[in-house]
């Protein structure tokens, strides 16, 4: 316990030595590369390129916020209205066509080798009574 409490004690008047202003100007003294203040980035042709580049992704960016807002919207809308007429002209002729129970059932249709092991065992997963319909013989 002792030499615990006693490491302990030691650390901290480490600690509050180091930052002094004296020990806190050598140690910040020996990070640095020079001893000049650096007012900014020189006129070269390095820095000129990275400028230009930062501006052409500046704008870029700008092109495609705005096509994302001004002209992906609209499209969206346009298509879903599209979809929406689709939709209703389709049920439309469904309900002209005869019932499912006297449509032709060809050899192709409904082919089942054994039961699905859910349900009746005839319908398949994704089976919808309002489309789908298997004669039994």
């Amino acid at each position: 316990m002792f030499p615990q409490r006693t490491m302990l004690r030691t650390t901290q008047r480490f600690a509050a030595n180091l930052r002094t202003p004296a020990v806190r100007q050598t140690v910040q003294r020996r990070f640095a590369s020079s001893e000049t203040v650096f007012t900014g980035a020189e006129d070269n042709a390095f820095n000129r390129e990275r400028a230009a580049v930062k501006a052409h992704a500046a704008a870029t960016s700008d092109l495609w916020r705005k096509l994302s807002i001004y002209a992906t919207i609209p499209c969206l809308a346009i298509a879903a209205a599209n979809a929406y007429v689709l939709w209703n002209e389709h049920w439309e002729h469904w309900s002209h066509m005869e019932p499912l129970e006297e449509r032709t059932e060809y050899p192709y249709q409904n082919l089942r080798t054994k039961n699905f092991f859910w349900g009746n065992g005839d319908k398949t997963l994704f089976w919808n009574d309002k489309v789908n319909y298997h004669k039994k013989e």
